[in-house]
């Protein structure tokens, strides 16, 4: 990986805004396979976008941004990733802290006779159950809809509800159906939140996945800078941007709404501190959404323990798209104006206002790169 002293004195093949995975993998394609001549600029002082990690003042290994699980079907996104890092096998495992029980969720089996003193032992009991209790909703309009037609209304009263309002600061009746369909609900008593054939974690951590990634001579990086500061000043054919598309077009149709997160981080003299990787708080009693142990996803072993409880707030880095019909009629706005530029390309979730897993993003930057 090169930092870039950034003297112009070559013309650049493309620049590529933004050093998160559809910067860097861009990025490290189009010089390591066609030999193309890149600049990366990057805002913060790092690489990785969110899924950066980072050792804390206690010496333990970080999600900064919050947990992020290589989960992926994508045999051809597991491999191409699997040239810049070894692996840890590791399986994402959520409680559901509900008024002080815990629960797994997503829902299964054992999440309905622990909360409804049951006794199932079978798939088609619990189907029984589901369909006994659900309310029929035709067509699915939003979130509330698509949870309710499949489990009723209790379970999503207890388990979706108020940590979905928590979250995006909108009653699941006002978001669209993928953001609580994201969520699986099981009749057997699989616990792992993922249920992907690739399940793994960066053995020595994101950052230096992305580090490899970004070691090739053709690649330059410019770190802590605002692309548009230094855009007139750069000689190059294409640009790849993987920031708010919104931004890029200086706002000129409103801003489109995001949620951030607002972490509060503790280290515990403890080695372990949770019974499960993360907790979520499905309940309104507690301001924050979620608790993460740190040490389960990378596996450190350490005397002491870091924790991160996160808080969703408007303000602050954009971290997911609020996807509903409003938004979506927003977004369709700059993407009209992006299908007019012939030599910039529009990649991830900030630039597609699309909720992207990480794989997904891996995924499309292989297909069109």
């Amino acid at each position: 990986m090169r930092l870039s002293g950034f003297k112009i004195i070559m013309k650049y093949d493309y620049l590529i805004i933004g050093t998160g995975f559809a910067g860097s993998v861009a990025a490290e394609r189009l010089a390591s396979q066609h030999n193309k001549k890149i600049l990366l600029v990057e805002k913060r002082s790092h690489i990785g976008g969110n899924a950066y990690d980072a050792l804390d003042e206690h010496g333990i290994l970080i999600h900064k941004y919050g947990p992020h699980i290589l989960h992926t079907n994508n045999k051809e996104v597991f491999e191409y990733l699997s040239q810049f890092t070894e692996w840890r096998e590791y399986e994402h495992r959520v409680l559901a802290n509900l008024n002080g029980k815990l629960y797994p969720i997503p829902i299964n089996r054992t999440t309905i006779n622990k909360l409804y003193s049951k006794n199932f032992t079978t798939d088609n009991e619990v189907k029984e159950f589901y369909e006994s209790v659900r309310e029929k909703r035709n067509p699915i309009l939003n979130s509330e809809d698509i949870i309710v037609n499949q489990v009723g209304q209790d379970l999503y009263e207890k388990f979706f509800k108020h940590y979905t309002k928590k979250q995006w600061e909108l009653d699941p009746s006002k978001l669209s159906p993928s953001v609580c369909g994201r969520i699986p609900i099981r009749t057997n008593t699989d616990d792992r939140y993922f249920t992907d054939k690739f399940q793994f974690m960066p053995k020595d951590g994101y950052t230096k996945m992305f580090e490899k990634m970004l070691e090739h001579k053709n690649i330059e990086i410019l770190l802590n800078i605002d692309y548009k500061d230094i855009v007139n000043k750069i000689q190059f054919d294409k640009m790849i941007y993987t920031g708010p598309i919104d931004y890029f077009f200086d706002y000129k149709f409103g801003k489109l709404p995001y949620r951030s997160i607002k972490f509060k981080w503790e280290n515990l003299n403890v080695e372990k501190h949770l019974k499960a990787a993360s907790y979520n708080f499905v309940s309104s009693k507690k301001k924050y959404t979620r608790i993460t142990e740190h040490k389960y996803l990378t596996g450190q072993k350490a005397n002491s323990t870091t924790i991160s409880k996160e808080f969703p707030q408007m303000n602050g880095d954009p971290f997911y798209p609020i996807p509903n019909n409003e938004n979506s009629l927003l977004f369709n706005k700059y993407k009209k104006e992006s299908d007019k530029l012939e030599n910039v390309e529009f990649i991830g979730r900030l630039a597609e206002y699309k909720y992207y897993n990480m794989d997904q993003v891996v995924g499309r930057v292989l297909k069109n790169v």
